[in-house]
Order: C-alpha cells, then structure tokens, then sequence
C-alpha cells in the first residue's frame, strides 16, 4: 500500500498528515513552524516525515501545502511570510535531505485539489477553488491535476481589478479604492473578501461592523444589511463571472470564512447569469466537504493521477 504525505506549511505551524490511497486520513501531527533559522525549518519537517516512515514502516510520497509558491523556472521558493524559508531552494533541499522527490503548490491550489479529489467531485472535469477568507484566493484543477502555470502563480484571482460593471455598482464617484499588499490598486483581494466584506459596509453604510455581525443582521432583516448583502452579491458575480468566462469550469467550491455564509449559494447562482456570455452555464457551485484539513489532503494528492 502506498502512503501519501501532505504537509500544510503555514506561518505559524506545520501539519504532516498521512493519507492512503483513497485520502482518507490515517494520522496527523502538528509543530510550530521555527522562525530561527533555514537549517531549523529544513530538519522540523524532515523529522515529521521520518517519523512518520518509521510508524508506517514505508517511505511515504511528500506534498508541501505553501502560502506562496515555487518559482518553475528557478526553484526557489516566494512565500514571504515564512521568512526563513523565503527566496531558498526548499524542493531541492527537501528532496536531498528525505531522499526522495517532494512537490509543492499554492495552499489555495491545494484546497482545490483536494475538493476536486472528493469521491463525489470526481465527476468534475474542471475545478475553480476560491478561498473567500483574509484574502481572496483561487486554485485550478483539470482533472485531478493542479494548473499552477509557467512560473508556478497561477490561480492568483485576488490580484484580478475591479472592472467597469464593479465600478459603476459602487458607484464612480464614491466607490473605495483599496491599497494591495500587491503594490497595485482596487485588487479582488481587499472586496472579495471577508476582509473586504467588512471593509466595504464600513465605507458605502458608515458604520463598523464584524462580518458576523453584518450577516446576523442580513438574516434578521434589518434593511441596511439587507441592501448591502444584495450589493455585495452582485460584486460578486461580476468578479466571478469573468473567471467563468475564461476558465469554463464545471465547478466552482468556496473556502475560508465568509464562505460559511449559506446564502451565498442561493444568491449567486442567479445573479450570475446577468454578466455572462448567452451560451454559459452557471456552474455548479458548492461549499468545501473538508475545509481547513483540505491544505493537506490536498498537498498529498499531488501525487494522485486519474
């Protein structure tokens, strides 16, 4: 039997989890993620992995989940809030020091991967994770094989403008204009977004308040919540329909926080159609099966072909 293990590689942690063929989940281990030195980071995750051989008697496939990614053309790793693993070789170091091939990919791939790799998803030639958290992220995969592009950056919705229909719905004269960590202006990230969600009803209602709070006050009708959920929709599907439009894909799944809001699945669907070609289909749109365990479920998958 073959063992397959998927690392979610976060700022704060590391979580090995070992899958078998099916992904379904055997063992997990988490340890914080060292913040002293390269050599540090190199020998945690080297013991995580050795560990695990040895309880599973095997040498098991090694995937890296990353909140970033490895440039294909140099090898070297851009994942700026890891410091000590940032702008470094890790696959090549990883793959010397385990004596074995280990891959990698964006954690918002990962995501999507694993929810392509779900038993009832696998009938979904074309999947589009988005991660509606902190940030707005996306991931692709055509069948059951990740997209990451010629450098490894593909999938990087959040960093998509807003175009002409987002404008004129906020409206021209008083639509915010956000500032990116991207360096560019009016990002998807800082609007499709948690973050974004309550940003925008601090800046078009005037008043702060926690997303949790906003959709507590949507579900009991209060009509500025009301009015501001219905906009926020439409922003959505404006956004979104432009991916549609590109990638074509059969499914779309929703991660992260604010994807937690139900409805949204009942919303969206029909406020898609409006901004897409005569001929597009919505897509069936669903929310994640595994959630934060899908990192790496589906880090371990890279090794996975249908």
């Amino acid at each position: 039997m073959a063992f397959y293990y998927g690392l979610d590689i976060g700022g704060t942690k590391i979580e090995l989890s070992v899958f078998n063929e099916k992904l379904e989940k055997l063992y997990s281990k988490r340890t914080p993620t060292p913040q002293t030195s390269y050599e540090d980071w190199l020998e945690t995750i080297k013991n995580l992995v050795q560990e695990a051989d040895k309880m599973f008697e095997t040498k098991g496939y090694v995937g890296l989940g990353l909140p970033g990614f490895v440039n294909h053309d140099t090898g070297i790793a851009e994942i700026t809030n890891i410091r000590v693993a940032d702008n470094k070789p890790i696959l090549k170091d990883l793959s010397e020091c385990l004596g074995r091939e280990v891959r990698a990919e964006n954690d918002a791939n990962c995501f999507a991967l694993s929810e392509a790799w779900d038993q009832e998803n696998q009938q979904y030639s074309t999947v589009l994770g988005l991660i509606i958290g902190t940030g707005f992220g996306g991931g692709l995969v055509f069948n059951g094989k990740v997209h990451s592009g010629k450098i490894g950056m593909a999938g990087e919705v959040g960093h998509q403008q807003l175009n002409y229909h987002a404008l004129q719905l906020l409206g021209w004269d008083k639509a915010p204009i956000y500032e990116c960590g991207c360096g560019n202006r009016a990002c998807l990230d800082t609007y499709i977004s948690g973050r974004g969600f309550e940003m925008l009803y601090k800046d078009l209602e005037g008043e702060a308040l926690s997303a949790k709070t906003i959709i507590e006050n949507f579900y009991n009708n209060q009509p500025q919540a009301v009015k501001f959920v219905e906009k926020y929709v439409k922003l959505m599907a404006i956004c979104i329909s432009n991916l549609i439009t590109v990638l074509d894909p059969d499914m779309l799944v929703f991660g992260g926080g604010l994807s937690n809001f139900d409805y949204i699945y009942e919303a969206l669907p029909k406020a898609l159609p409006a901004y897409l070609m005569r001929s597009a289909k919505v897509p069936v749109i669903k929310k994640a099966i595994y959630g934060d365990a899908g990192g790496s479920r589906g880090a371990a998958a890279l090794f996975l072909t249908r």
